[in-house]
């Protein structure tokens, strides 16, 4: 991860562009502009023709890139970070982004606020459940990045002038068919030789002393240093500590009663209906279907389809409200099969005919009187509990103490062992932290040891927790005694290396003063790893990259008849790889070749037209770099690194 976030930021074009593919604060980091002074003030650690670059910004953007990198890596510290070189490229690129935002201001370009908007209620970070843009989930996400709407917008305002200025200029190289031929040419180029290993022996040589075991180790603490541990004291809430008394026949009585029309009987009618304006012609509609003509092809005369008339089931609080309660009780009124005479409602003249009639039996008390019963304790448990996690969070609001809280609600104290962030006990490889704590380590990894006791709701649980850090065990290595046996195995395998290496060093001097690769090894007592053939085409390599074994791709790297040594991987000991013949390519032959090489190069060019176009913007400019300020803003933020692990 550190790694990445250094190359990330070697390249201005990188700096901008990122700033251009997505929100600055959920997925780059990239912050707003910031304020405008005059000059280099005590809080700037930059300025470009007087305008800040502050340590604000810097420690803002430095913390957004810590919690994002925490999602892959959750040991990752700020001085992890700050070690890596983030604070120099975030000053940087801050200084890239105000260069150009100055330029592009001065020139007169703008961004309308329709199109701002329309950029923040498209970004799927803020859409709510029904998948469109959500005001609460927009506010509550600025909140949760510490970013107000402005800043968001003057983010997206700049990123969007950066677009309109840049991408034209890096769409615009075209490279010459007679630059890329060549170069693909060199991609068809093939090469062969030989590869043989030197193999890394632990058995033999001399037994570590003591004295070499205690220098190795002293060497080499960062590889034997554990993360930051943490111990965390927590207590479970839950059901457990409301018990509910069992409902009384009289709340179930008062609960079936309150809720009647639930266990009542019930009554379906499947209905077709006819509203006419006219109370006369609603009469001879009747008429006829009473006399037995089809209720459907009578209505159908009036100009209503069978869709037009069937309004299927409905029972009779649904059907008032659909018509009027005089309507429902008449109709409710008929037998089955039967047709309504006219009946009035503030839509017309309705005739109705009862199609069908659908009956269920009611459900007497004690039928549901356990179902009742379940319900209410449930209701009841559920508030209980709301009500105890109410009362501790507002006694820890009141001061006290985890320990405190915990003896007055008698809750069972569990402590953890030294923990990472990710849960593993270094000392304790079988532990396992409780489902209940794995999602809320996060959250512990993030508070300071004096802070007030925390208290969470579980993800998909009924349950809370309250936590507290009880104490933080510092990234360091463990005592020697305790690791002395993979400390002698390393040792063992460091000496082994350097032995395959020498060996190996001495093979590749002979073979390049014009010993036969195959004799060298053969001197050298090497049997097993002997050398073999080998060939590959640089395209080949080029396509696959990391997928191509590194003897082959060294192949490349190497003048014909020279030999080089490479470590192999895993400490198995050294390759030595010799170039014997290289077979020249011709892209006169593959064409489409050539254009591709055309569109990486029109690639790289643009890249380059940016980096190029930016240095230029930044020359007319005044630029300040404070490099106490920096230095001192990545001492404060190594050392607060430092206080906490």
């Amino acid at each position: 991860m550190i790694t990445g976030l250094r190359k990330s930021a070697k390249s201005p074009i990188f700096l901008i562009l990122l700033a251009i593919i997505a929100v600055a604060f959920v997925i780059t980091g990239v912050n707003a502009p910031g304020s405008i002074g005059g000059g280099l003030g005590a809080q700037s650690v930059a300025s470009v023709d007087g305008h800040d670059v502050t340590v604000v910004e810097v420690t803002d953007q430095a913390e957004r890139r810590l919690k994002q990198a925490r999602q892959q890596t959750p040991e990752l510290d700020i001085g992890q970070l700050v070690a890596a070189g983030a604070i120099e490229e975030i000053v940087t690129g801050l200084i890239t982004q105000r260069a150009v935002r100055i330029f592009t201001d001065a020139a007169g370009m703008g961004v309308s606020k329709a199109i701002i908007d329309g950029q923040i209620a498209s970004m799927p970070a803020f859409a709510g459940l029904t998948g469109k843009f959500d005001e609460s989930v927009y506010r509550a996400k600025l909140a949760d990045q510490r970013v107000s709407d402005q800043q968001l917008r003057d983010d997206l305002y700049s990123t969007s002038i950066q677009r309109q200025l840049l991408i034209p200029i890096g769409a615009s190289a075209r490279t010459p068919v007679g630059v890329a031929a060549p170069y693909a040419t060199m991609l068809l180029e093939s090469r062969s030789g030989l590869v043989g290993i030197v193999p890394s022996v632990v058995a033999g040589g001399p037994e570590p002393s003591e004295a070499d075991l205690s220098a190795f180790y002293a060497q080499n603490r960062a590889r034997y240093t554990l993360p930051e541990r943490r111990v965390l004291r927590f207590a479970l809430i839950g059901p457990e500590q409301t018990p509910i008394a069992a409902p009384s026949d009289a709340e179930i009585a008062a609960f079936y009663k309150a809720n009647a029309a639930n266990y009542a009987g019930t009554e379906t009618r499947i209905l077709s209906q006819v509203v006419l304006p006219d109370q006369a012609a609603a009469r001879a509609l009747s008429d006829k279907v009473k006399s037995g003509q089809s209720f459907v092809l009578t209505a159908g005369a009036s100009g209503f389809s069978a869709e037009d008339i069937s309004i299927g089931p409905q029972v009779k609080s649904a059907f008032a409200r659909l018509t009027s309660q005089g309507v429902a009780d008449q109709v409710f009124g008929l037998a089955e099969g039967a047709v309504s005479p006219p009946l009035q409602s503030p839509l017309g003249w309705h005739v109705v005919k009862v199609d069908g009639v659908q009956r269920t039996q009611g459900r007497p008390l004690a039928a549901v009187r356990s179902e009742i019963s379940t319900q209410i304790a449930k209701t009841k448990g559920d508030e209980a509990l709301a009500e105890l996690v109410a009362q501790i969070d507002e006694q820890i609001g009141d001061g006290a103490s985890f320990a405190d809280v915990a003896q007055a609600r008698k809750l069972a104290v569990v402590q953890t062992p030294e923990i990472t962030a990710s849960g593993i006990a270094p000392g304790n490889p079988g532990y396992r932290p409780p489902a209940e704590l794995a999602p809320l380590l996060k959250s512990a990894f993030e508070a300071a040891p004096d802070e007030d006791p925390s208290l969470e709701a579980i993800p998909g649980s009924d349950r809370s927790v309250m936590f507290a850090v009880d104490r933080i065990v510092p990234a360091a290595p463990p005592p020697l005694a305790s690791i002395r046996a993979q400390v002698l195995g390393d040792l063992k395998t460091r000496r082994a290396a350097d032995r395959a290496r020498a060996v190996a060093a001495a093979i590749v001097a002979k073979v390049n003063s014009g010993v036969p690769i195959a004799r060298a090894f053969a001197d050298a007592g090497i049997r097993q790893g002997a050398p073999q053939p080998i060939t590959a085409r640089r395209i080949d390599v080029a396509r696959a990259n990391q997928q191509i074994p590194p003897p082959l791709q060294m192949l490349f790297s190497l003048p014909k008849g020279r030999a080089r040594l490479l470590a192999a991987p895993q400490n198995a000991g050294f390759f030595v790889v010799y170039l014997a013949d290289i077979v020249r390519g011709d892209a006169a032959q593959a064409p489409g070749l050539i254009e591709a090489t055309r569109t990486q190069f029109n690639s790289v060019t643009g890249q380059e037209y940016v980096e190029q176009f930016i240095a230029a913007i930044q020359k007319d400019m005044k630029i300040v770099r404070d490099e106490r300020a920096i230095a001192r803003l990545r001492s404060q933020l190594d050392g607060t690194a430092a206080r906490t692990r």
